[in-house]
Order: C-alpha cells, then structure tokens, then sequence
C-alpha cells in the first residue's frame, strides 16, 4: 500500500501481517477512484477517519492538504499501524496540518465525549470503513447525521461490502453518490438542509 498523490505521494504505508482478518484495507485501486470522485475535497478538509485501520484514507487526504486528520480506532494493531504511518508521513514534512490519534471503540458509539471541544463539530469529510463481518454501517450513518459532526457543505464516505445497502435518505443526510470497486462499495452522502426525517 502506498500514498497515491500528494506531499506524500509514493510513501509505502505499513499494513497488517499477512493472514490477518481483524483489519482490513482498503486496496490502492479503490483508495485512487475515490480520491478521483473527491477532487480537491481534500484540501485544507478537516477530516475524521472512523475505523481507521492502517490510517491509509485519513494519510491520503493529509497528503492532498487536508488542514487536520482525527483517526479513530479501537484495535490495538489498528493504532499500532496509525502511529507508524503517520510517522513516516511526518517525516520530512514542511506543511501546517494537524493530526490526532483517539482510541475509542466505536460499537458503542461516536467519540464525541472523548474529542477536545473545537475537535466535536465541522469536519468537511468524514470516513467510515466498519468492519464488514459486523451489522452496524447503518446506525453509523444514521448517529453521523445526528450528530452535528458533518459541515453543511460536508461530506460523508462509508465503505461496506458491495452486497450491503444502505438507505439513500437516511437521518440528516442525502445519498450523493454510491461506487462499487470489487468486493467494496462507497456511498457519499451530504447534509440534508431541510433537516427532514427520514420517510
């Protein structure tokens, strides 16, 4: 795995040991389409990666500019990896993004307690890449429209198996594009400005 474009770009990032099936990647093909549909969303972003895993979606946009990257994990390999990459990214670095690195374990909800105030709101893109053998991709969406997390003219990528549907018009939010790479589909949704529920 590698950093595709950017300050970054050709950095190779450390991924799982071969074999392991507790975190699982998002591949450079599917990573390079998505950041072509994003354009120059990145850039000077403020961007939370939920389920972060190896940190590679929150790098690449850190490397197109992003202004700050919060990557969010429970999995002790998962922060292992986060912290060795962002450390190869650092290396050399001359720009003035910020990065953090929050352990919270997400199947009990968003880590809204555990972010510093200015940290809890605006984020202009988020990621979130839950764990495809688990059911809870919807409630994620649904706790992200809720939650204020999202800047109006923010935008929201869930990666899940291609075979999972999710509502187009789920709380707070509208289906903007969906985009299926092999085995992963991505659904970008933004706010709703009605603030409508759901039908």
């Amino acid at each position: 795995m590698r950093i595709i474009a950017g300050s970054a770009r050709g950095l190779r990032l450390a991924t799982p040991a071969a074999g392991s099936r507790d975190i699982r990647p998002t591949s450079d093909r599917a990573r390079e389409a998505l950041f072509n549909i994003l354009g120059t969303h990145p850039r000077q972003a403020r961007v939370l990666d939920l389920f972060a895993g190896t940190g590679a979606l929150g790098l690449e946009a850190f490397s197109r500019e992003a202004d700050l990257v919060v990557f969010v994990d429970n999995h002790p390999q998962a922060l292992q990896l986060i912290k060795k990459n962002v450390l190869r990214c650092l290396r050399g670095y001359q720009g003035r993004g910020e990065i953090r690195v929050v352990q919270h374990d997400l199947k009990r909800g968003l880590a809204l307690a555990s972010l510093p105030a200015a940290l809890r709101q605006n984020y202009t893109l988020i990621f979130a890449d839950p764990p495809y053998s688990e059911d809870i991709s919807l409630a994620i969406v649904n706790t992200i429209g809720d939650s204020g997390l999202l800047a109006d003219q923010g935008l929201l990528v869930v990666e899940v198996r291609h075979s999972v549907q999710l509502p187009y018009h789920p709380l707070g939010l509208n289906l903007l594009d969906r985009r299926v790479y092999g085995e992963a589909a991505f659904w970008l949704y933004r706010p709703d400005p009605s603030g409508a529920l759901p039908a």
